[in-house]
């Protein structure tokens, strides 16, 4: 919890707390996050004791451990008598009129599913926002029962289409179409539903549930756009390819952007151009031999995203996967962790394509409406072909991240003995960025053979299951005493025939002494190349941590709940539990600064 050191009245303070303006305060020091004040509560018109006991319910109830530079809901609605709320799915992501618009499903009557509503942020930068009023609202008979996942569609003449998946009054699935009321507001804070929707209905064969989340169009030689929406026939995943001129009159196409049997209800479908040649994204309706194309689906029935890479044939409309062994639902995944209902857009400010992911809950759901919030969404991700691999993308934090940065701490080829654990001396290890390479023992490569070639992350006993060349690695949001710990490791399975198969993992069965959270471990293997150093990125941000290895062709995302590895009480580790290998870790490590979230 937090230290408070001392509390004072601050009558007509320049700060405001959010609908308050700028009143009265009563100001807070919280030892451990290097002195800052925390307004708290406030109000002139408010008496002292009103004030105190309105601090006191923060203390008892706030979650102490709540992401900074994670883009959430604020806890301050549940001081200021409104109910608790939640974020899900991003939609409609864009980039307007020198601004980042975010859209969001939102419960604004309750940290649980229902009711749900577009809420809306924007940003200059994409790390500092600034939540707006309510976009859009479940007011008419094609959306009552929620305005669910949609996308943004900037057109050439500037115009800007929103489609978007409504529950009518009966629970059907169709697809609405809404605009700008004021395409002057940069901010865009008006939004009009157009008065022919449902503007696309269930086509047949398709169940009235099953026919959801329309992607961002792409256009076609012959001067129309073509949109693609996830469905399912039996257990077959499907993506449904419409074509339209005006985006109020669509052509179903003969066959199936793809499919793939086995794996169920495809959702938040996404899909879009990677280059091959360059290092900047790609504008959705590019093309040519230089592209690649990349399918995703978020899969209902797993809630994993799976992803391939692919070529598309713009005559047909069909895309095929290069290789059919990792398909869609069996292969890659954008993330081997918490994260779900993904979707990019195209940033032509800077040339990028940037990736937006749910970061769900994994405790209860008794413990999300006490703290008055659920859900967040993962730091934005650009995504790049990776050329030496040829066959998965690159994601990575945009750059803007960096900003947040502070201190910095370097350690330098350090040794880590077999089966040790070494501290690393940082102030704080509760909000990082981590940057970290490994290097194993050369003679311990060479002598050893056939050692865990059938290794899997999730089945494993995590860090604490010892293998020749692994795991090793760092523990972050540990307490000085190890009770907590949440590791973050390579683990590495060398066959008889010398061939190496490296693992990324990270383990979440002692994150917490909480019982009623998620405690499973993660992980996939990671591509490296011959000449190629271990590399981990790790952003640490209190209960979130992202990790992204070898430049992000694997990454992984933990929501955790520390009970004492907490603020100042946060400590970062290095570890080597491998039983035949030294290691030599190279680390450079920031503290980062909290991203200000405006929710006036």
């Amino acid at each position: 919890m937090w230290v408070v050191a001392g509390c004072w009245i601050d009558i007509g303070g320049s700060l405001g707390w959010p609908g308050l303006g700028s009143k009265g305060w009563l100001h807070c020091i919280r030892l451990g996050l290097g002195g800052d004040v925390q307004p708290d509560v406030a109000g002139e018109d408010r008496a002292y004791n009103q004030a105190a006991w309105d601090f006191v319910f923060l203390l008892e109830n706030a979650d102490f451990a709540s992401p900074n530079f994670h883009l959430r809901l604020w806890i301050g609605i549940v001081l200021m008598g409104e109910s608790a709320s939640s974020l899900k799915d991003p939609n409609g992501p864009l980039f307007y009129k020198g601004s980042y618009h975010l859209f969001y499903q939102y419960n604004p009557d309750g940290a649980v599913w229902g009711n749900i509503v577009w809420g809306h942020a924007i940003s200059r930068d994409l790390i500092h926002w600034r939540h707006l009023p309510i976009a859009m609202v479940a007011d008419h008979w094609y959306d009552i029962n929620g305005v669910w996942t949609g996308s943004a569609t900037v057109l050439p003449d500037g115009q800007v289409v929103m489609l978007y998946t409504g529950s009518t009054n009966e629970s059907v699935q169709v697809q609405n179409l809404a605009y700008p009321a004021n395409l002057s507001d940069p901010l865009l804070v008006d939004w009009v539903k157009y008065s022919g929707n449902p503007v696309l209905v269930p086509p047949s064969g398709i169940h009235f549930k099953d026919f959801r989340d329309p992607t961002t169009a792409w256009s076609t030689s012959e001067g129309k756009w073509r949109i693609t929406i996830g469905s399912k026939v039996n257990k077959t995943g499907i993506s449904l390819v419409y074509e339209t001129k005006d985006f109020i009159r669509y052509e179903l196409l003969d066959g199936l952007l793809h499919a793939v049997p086995g794996t169920g209800m495809w959702e938040c479908v996404d899909f879009y151009p990677v280059s091959k040649l360059e290092e900047n994204g790609l504008d959705t309706s590019v093309d040519g031999p230089g592209v690649k194309h990349v399918v995703k689906a978020s899969l209902d029935d797993t809630k994993i995203d799976y992803y391939a890479v692919g070529t598309y044939d713009g005559s047909s409309g069909i895309w095929t996967p290069d290789d059919p062994k990792v398909d869609v639902g069996f292969g890659l995944r954008y993330d081997y962790g918490t994260f779900y209902a993904s979707k990019t857009f195209y940033d032509q400010k800077r040339m990028r394509r940037v990736l937006w992911g749910w970061i769900k809950e994994t405790d209860s759901e008794n413990a999300d409406v006490k703290k008055g919030w659920a859900s967040l969404q993962g730091i934005p991700r650009t995504i790049l072909f990776d050329k030496k691999t040829g066959s998965n993308i690159l994601q990575w934090p945009i750059e803007e991240v960096e900003k947040l940065r502070l201190n910095s701490d370097e350690f330098n080829e350090l040794e880590v003995k077999v089966g040790s654990v070494v501290s690393l001396d940082v102030s704080s290890g509760s909000q990082l960025d981590i940057m970290a390479e490994f290097e194993v023992d050369k003679e311990a490569l060479e002598r050893i053979n056939g050692t865990d070639v059938e290794y899997k992350c999730s089945a494993s006993g995590g860090a604490a299951e010892r293998g020749a060349l692994g795991p090793f690695g760092l523990l972050v949001l540990a307490d000085k005493n190890l009770t907590e710990q949440t590791p973050v490791y390579f683990y590495i399975a060398k066959g008889a025939d010398g061939n190496l198969k490296t693992f990324f993992c990270t383990d979440q069965s002692r994150s917490s002494e909480a019982t009623d959270v998620d405690k499973s471990i993660y992980g996939s293997t990671v591509p490296v190349l011959k000449g190629e150093r271990l590399h981990m990125r790790i952003l640490v941000d209190h209960s979130i941590v992202e990790s992204f290895a070898q430049g992000g062709r694997s990454c992984i995302t933990s929501r955790v709940y520390p009970t004492k590895a907490i603020y100042g009480d946060a400590r970062l580790f290095l570890f080597n539990n491998a039983t035949e290998t030294k290691i030599t870790a190279s680390l450079k490590i920031w503290q980062m600064s909290s991203a200000y979230i405006d929710h006036s």
